[in-house]
């Protein structure tokens, strides 16, 4: 279906292709990784004959309809939903599938009110997510997404996640989120060494093939230079000797005849941690019934309380544009609470990085004068060594911010947070703009910074290997949920996803059978989820009360030995009796998770049927 034949491809000095192929049989989904700025978005561009490689050609078979992502902001509908149906048109009596574009657009998150806003008037990330629908409704042979993820909250992924697991035909994909491409794909093409390489399966498989090729290669290589080396100092020794002058002649050709492997190059990795400075407190922040709203606008935030212990991981998930990055600007002093408060312990300093922080750095400043503005205490050296970190090594660092790309610019605010000591990290989407191994290299800073960290992120692996409780935007709410995002999807999930979205607003027609059967719903998911904790409850409870009874005999016994001095007895029983503590301890244990649960549960239930009236 797609050929890609010995293409070379460089800007400048920096070369991106050399002599490159690959093959896209029909029906392949495949996911396209590498390290950021090794050409990635560059191969989807020539794909879509945006540019032109340099040498080399990529041909599509003809006939083959290709779809992608187009960042071009230009509509020629009145409405979102007239804009989405242009790719549905059918040719009989002119009719439209209207309700599948509908059902498009409101799994990408569009509310009922969107659909009838021009797309001129949606935000940019609405308007791109606007060219997806289109993208999708086409339905083409040859799909291509570079980087989807970047415009689509938590909700709208999972949807795009089911639907492109549907997908029956051939597909490029390019995102940072590895658990989400590797739910998808079929196929990976890594974007490695100017070359590209397939392989059937996901991603951890490509990269562990390629690391055990490169490996074996340099070892190789190691191995055949120390044997020239060796054949060189017996040509050296003897090469002036009349008697054994031949014989190194002909060791020296030998050599010269012989394979020498290049020594591969290191490939820059985003590589830090951040720096902590010591919180003696317990807690670092909290918020007393918060309620936040923009002027003009509707509640975003109401009667939060949310108390952040000082080595506490939160995730902060929801749809867009209802609060997640405000709750954030709230906890950094950026915006005061309409009522509440917010309080923090009088160590806690806190490190912001989002898209309302961008607005600190200057046009003119370097990377390294940002950096060292953020903590004017650094050492050149200290501010170098986090520049390179940054993937900003040598002349890097000299390039003003003007002239930075997005990411650029992502990775040189991420550098200002690492360069002021911090103990509360106050993160918006920080994987926007990274690579995969750039996303593992965040995951793995943030799991051992010994602060707290409280994150806006829609990537679920994130999620999945930081974070141990959530602030959950759902349903028109924002509420605190203590338990990891797995616990949250199984007890409760998204509201949104049983059928199709309103982003949370109650349909104002539903009508009193459809609420009685959503209540009865409710109920018995309640029934399902508290009855093993009452059985478990019922079972430590009896058992507490059986080892107690146990106990006061054992305890009587014990009494009788001692006055009777067997020595024997008094060892048997005291160990008997302490084996019983050590089981009420274990059973009181139980008991009271069992019950902290369930009373967890019970509460969450009666705010959902409280809802539901």
């Amino acid at each position: 279906m797609l050929q890609i034949q010995s293409i070379g491809k460089r800007f400048g000095e920096q070369v991106l292709f050399d002599n490159a192929s690959s093959l896209i049989e029909a029906g392949e989904k495949v996911g396209i990784v590498g390290a950021n700025g090794h050409g990635k978005s560059t191969l989807i561009k020539m794909i879509l004959r945006e540019i032109a490689p340099d040498q080399g050609q990529i041909s599509v078979h003809k006939g083959i309809r290709v779809g992608h992502l187009s960042q071009h902001l230009v509509f020629a509908e009145k409405t979102a939903l007239e804009e989405a149906s242009l790719s549905l048109q059918v040719k009989e009596e002119g009719y439209i599938e209207i309700h599948r574009a509908e059902a498009m657009l409101m799994g990408l998150g569009f509310s009922k009110a969107q659909l009838d806003q021009a797309p001129e008037q949606l935000s940019g990330g609405y308007q791109v997510r606007l060219n997806l629908a289109k993208a999708l409704l086409e339905d083409p042979d040859l799909l291509l997404l570079d980087e989807p993820n970047n415009y689509l909250d938590i909700v709208s992924l999972r949807w795009l996640r089911g639907f492109l697991k549907k997908w029956r035909r051939t597909m490029l994909l390019v995102t940072h989120d590895r658990e989400f491409m590797d739910s998808v794909t079929t196929h990976t093409i890594a974007v490695h060494r100017q070359k590209l390489r397939k392989f059937t399966g996901g991603t951890e498989k490509a990269w562990e093939q390629i690391y055990i090729e490169e490996e074996m290669h340099e070892k190789t290589r190691m191995n055949s230079e120390r044997k020239i080396a060796h054949e060189m100092r017996f040509v050296e020794r003897f090469r002036a000797k009349a008697r054994r002058a031949s014989q190194a002649q002909s060791r020296l050709k030998q050599i010269a005849k012989r394979e020498r492997l290049d020594k591969l190059d290191e490939i820059s990795t985003l590589s830090f941690s951040f720096n902590h400075i010591n919180n003696p407190g317990k807690w670092s922040t909290e918020t007393r019934a918060m309620e936040f709203a923009y002027e003009g606008g509707e509640t975003l935030i109401s009667g939060m309380e949310l108390h952040v212990g000082a080595g506490d991981r939160v995730g902060v998930i929801g749809p867009n544009g209802k609060g997640k990055s405000t709750l954030l600007r709230l906890l950094a002093g950026e915006l005061k609470p309409v009522s509440g408060e917010v309080r923090s312990h009088p160590s806690t300093v806190h490190g912001l990085f989002g898209q309302s922080a961008m607005g600190v750095l200057q046009d003119k400043r370097t990377i390294e004068d940002e950096i060292n503005s953020a903590n004017t205490m650094l050492t050149r050296t200290q501010v170098r060594e986090i520049c390179g970190a940054m993937m900003f090594g040598g002349d890097l660092a000299l390039k003003k911010v003007e002239v930075l790309s997005g990411g650029e610019k992502s990775r040189t605010l991420l550098g200002r947070v690492l360069a002021c000591p911090s103990n509360l990290l106050l993160l918006d989407e920080p994987t926007n703009h990274l690579d995969m191994a750039s996303t593992e290299a965040l995951i793995d800073a943030i799991n051992v910074y010994p602060g707290a960290v409280v994150m806006v992120t829609h990537v679920e692996s994130v999620l999945r290997e930081t974070c141990n409780r959530l602030v959950v935007f759902d349903a028109g709410i924002a509420r605190v949920f203590e338990g990891d995002y797995d616990t949250f999807l199984n007890r409760f999930g998204w509201s949104e996803e049983a059928g199709s979205r309103d982003t949370g607003e109650r349909k104002k027609n539903e009508n009193r059978k459809d609420k009685r059967r959503g209540r009865a719903q409710l109920i018995q998911q309640r029934s399902a989820l508290l009855k093993p904790l009452r059985s478990q409850m019922e079972r430590n409870e009896k058992l507490i009360i059986t080892i107690e009874e146990k106990a006061k005999d054992t305890e009587q016994r014990l009494i009788h030995a001692s006055e009777a001095g067997d020595g024997e007895q008094i060892s048997r029983l005291s160990q008997e009796l302490k084996n019983m503590r050590e089981s009420i301890d274990t059973a009181f244990h139980k008991l009271e998770e069992a019950s902290k649960e369930h009373d967890q549960i019970e509460q969450q239930f009666d705010e959902k049927l409280d809802r539901s009236e």
